[in-house]
């Protein structure tokens, strides 16, 4: 029953809320609101899924699975804010998009661009890292090989 009445109060005060102190930061400017929300999108974005990738990288308890959980959901929190306004139904989700498009233009689809970059940058990342710990693995057993081979020739 809390967390119903939470998620309520919450639906009808958080759109505008966010949309408020967004708008307080770009001020009306599309620039401002094309890097504010290229910023948010990839920061928000790319510490979230960084959270999830250390968390998924060894075996832990639940609880640390829970914590690291909550910790990635606070990290997206921008992000996910901005997606339930352009998401939303509700009054509140309709006020603040008409906020955004009159006193922050470019911040929606800017942090949807962040986002989408910030995935793209970790998954090359990740491509790197396998691809490099590939390119050891074969150089030792190469050499390995090496060593029999002229070991055997003696």
């Amino acid at each position: 029953m809390v967390v119903f009445v939470g998620g309520w109060i919450g639906a009808a005060f958080i759109p505008r809320w966010w949309a408020q102190r967004i708008a307080d930061q770009v001020n009306g400017s599309i620039p401002a609101g094309i890097t504010l929300g290229l910023v948010y999108g990839f920061l928000f974005t790319t510490l979230a899924l960084v959270v999830v990738l250390w968390a998924a990288g060894k075996r832990r308890s639940w609880k640390a699975y829970l914590a690291f959980g909550i910790a990635a959901v606070l990290l997206a929190a921008p992000n996910l804010f901005t997606l339930g306004i352009v998401l939303g139904r509700g009054n509140a989700a309709h006020a603040g998009e008409r906020t955004l498009d009159v006193e922050a233009p470019g911040f929606r689809g800017a942090s949807l661009a962040g986002a989408i970059l910030a995935v793209l940058f970790l998954a090359g990342v990740k491509y790197l890292l396998v691809s490099r710990r590939r390119a050891r693995t074969e150089l030792a057993r190469a050499r390995a090989d090496a060593n029999t081979v002229s070991d055997t020739d003696v």
